[in-house]
């Protein structure tokens, strides 16, 4: 395998999670009889460019099908945190009813909804048709289609060019990086925005977040990798922030390199300095993340089975991707009956079966009427979140827990 950013030939392993089915492939229950499709779960790390790159054993058309399941605007922090986003882009750059904002993967329209809003004309772009279908009753216009270059091309003979183009939680998921980077090149006006967010690589290592990894993840990425990927196309990264989302995620600025309307934020030279100092562009940073893995994996497993042996009842929150690959590569299985079920506040998990562990999913109310002793919570990033929606737990003395980047039983 070589390196999808500079072809670079990969031989340095960051981490491997054995082989798992894709995280968000739920299951109905017709479905668990048959032979589940199993992909390696391998990540790499280029000596080059420092990209961290997953294999792409199952293709993004299979990923990102017509049934995908996520729908963003089931987080009411994510929702928040949406609409932050628009009032400071709308506030700092000035957008109007002239401007046009396009988003990547724009899903069932729960960040466009808000530059609406403000009758700011927008366009998502979104390769799903069970997310794109939800915009579009919300009338948010979207195209149903995955972006990149040659998208690009032929949007432009039908529309002008985007004052602001967006993605959030995209960037790394995009199996041909440059084909995307360049498609934002062509895209973008000429005093335009970019603005994309995605989880940093760096928090990943430091807070030892590999359930973060799964197979529609292609890339995980630092800044100083991201900016050389942009750099490569005709772009500039004039800004960034370091955010909470997703337990730590960076919002990158990018500009035309020939735009010289917008200076550069010392933000860039702070980050730059920052990766370099903990190792980002030496190899031995990204070769001792394995043992961390394992670790987890004893500590989640031995909890489990002593409350198991202790008749304690354990259900889980969230069916998220992070804990499908926990899951899979603690080879749990529903009928070890260590986690009874897992409750999602989505009606289109509900009634399903996490892949791989074949653990059902079903709705808040099963929580009330079972009351476990434990709740385990796999999206770790939203927990304050959950646990307050689910305090009344406490009414039966329910103890949430959570396990990375360590088991912690939380009061």
């Amino acid at each position: 395998m070589n390196c999808r950013h500079c072809n670079t030939e990969l031989k340095i392993e960051f981490a491997d999670l054995l082989s798992s089915p894709p995280s968000n492939s739920y299951l109905t229950k017709d479905e668990l009889t048959e032979t589940e499709a199993y992909f390696p779960l391998k990540v790499l790390v280029c000596e080059n460019c420092f990209l961290v790159q997953i294999d792409e054993h199952k293709n993004a058309t299979e990923i990102f099908d017509e049934n995908y399941a996520y729908f963003s605007s089931y987080s009411t922090s994510w929702l928040s945190h949406s609409k932050k986003y628009v009032d400071y882009m709308t506030d700092r750059f000035d957008y109007n009813n002239s401007s046009l904002v396009i988003e990547i993967a724009s899903n069932d329209g729960y960040l466009l909804q808000y530059f609406k809003e403000k009758n700011i004309p927008v366009l998502g772009i979104e390769p799903t048709h069970s997310t794109a279908k939800v915009a579009l009753d919300k009338g948010i216009e979207t195209i149903e289609d995955f972006f990149g270059e040659k998208f690009a091309i032929e949007l432009l003979k039908k529309r002008k060019k985007a004052d602001l183009i967006l993605g959030n939680n995209v960037l790394a998921h995009v199996p041909d990086i440059n084909d995307f980077v360049l498609g934002m090149k062509l895209l973008l006006a000429n005093d335009g925005v970019i603005t994309m967010e995605f989880p940093h690589l760096c928090q990943l290592i430091e807070h030892k977040q590999f359930d973060t990894i799964y197979h529609e993840h292609f890339s995980y990425l630092s800044f100083t990798t991201v900016k050389t990927i942009f750099n490569s196309a005709g772009l500039e990264l004039f800004d960034v922030h370091e955010i909470p989302t997703h337990g730590g995620s960076l919002r990158i600025f990018g500009k035309h390199q020939e735009d010289q309307s917008k200076s550069i934020s010392k933000n860039v030279s702070i980050l730059l300095n920052k990766e370099n100092n903990i190792g980002v562009t030496k190899i031995n940073y990204y070769q001792n993340f394995q043992p961390e893995i394992d670790r987890i994996k004893k500590e989640l497993i031995h909890f489990l089975k002593e409350a198991q042996s202790s008749g304690k009842k354990i259900a889980a929150y969230g069916a998220a991707a992070k804990g499908n690959t926990l899951l899979n590569y603690c080879e749990i299985k529903d009928q070890d009956k260590l986690i009874e079920f897992v409750v999602d506040a989505s009606p289109f998990k509900q009634n399903k079966f996490l892949p791989g562990s074949h653990i059902p999913i079903v709705s808040e109310q099963v929580l009330k009427d079972k009351k476990p002793d434990y709740i385990l919570i796999f999206p770790w990033n939203i927990k304050d979140e959950i646990i307050a929606q689910l305090s009344y737990i406490k009414e039966w003395n329910g103890k949430f827990v959570i396990s990375v980047p360590s088991l912690k039983i939380l009061n």
